[in-house]
């Protein structure tokens, strides 16, 4: 019995510029983001260590993601938007090349969310050690864009 597991074959493909972008929140409690807006957390600054954890997620998404093509990035951004009780995060890949970057911008954003809640969840934990206030959700594709 033969596999059907394998890549897609784009060989035949013309390079193209291509852009996809992904969002995603975590929800906190109040209280901690009083302590990431004043840099009160012991790790450091989760916004900042978030942002290269999703150029390295960027980087290593055919590593991660076993049938993804490498494909030369050209340029990654992340933001986010700070609110009450949640932060945004949005990743941005840029690449020239023969197949999107829509799993390179949702592993950048994955990134970031799992390294926030890891830099604060000594901070989210309750008496038992769960966190019933902390989620990651609304991960998606909110934009792709080819040939532009």
């Amino acid at each position: 019995m033969q596999s059907q597991i394998g890549m897609v074959d784009i060989s035949e493909k013309k390079p193209v510029r291509r852009t996809a972008v992904a969002e995603g929140k975590i929800f906190l409690k109040k209280s901690t983001m009083g302590k990431i807006k004043n840099k009160k957390i012991k790790k450091g600054d989760p916004l900042t260590v978030a942002e290269i954890a999703a150029i390295n997620a960027v980087k290593d998404t055919p590593r991660l993601i076993p049938l993804c093509h490498q494909i030369p990035i050209s340029k990654v951004e992340t933001s986010f938007a700070v609110g009450t009780g949640t932060i945004t995060a949005r990743t941005t890949v840029t690449a020239v090349a023969k197949t999107g970057v829509e799993m390179e911008a949702l592993a950048g954003v994955s990134a970031a969310l799992l390294t926030i809640w890891d830099m604060v969840k000594y901070l989210e934990k309750d008496e038992n050690g769960q966190y019933p206030d902390t989620r990651i959700a609304d991960v998606r594709v909110v934009e792709k864009v080819k040939g532009r």
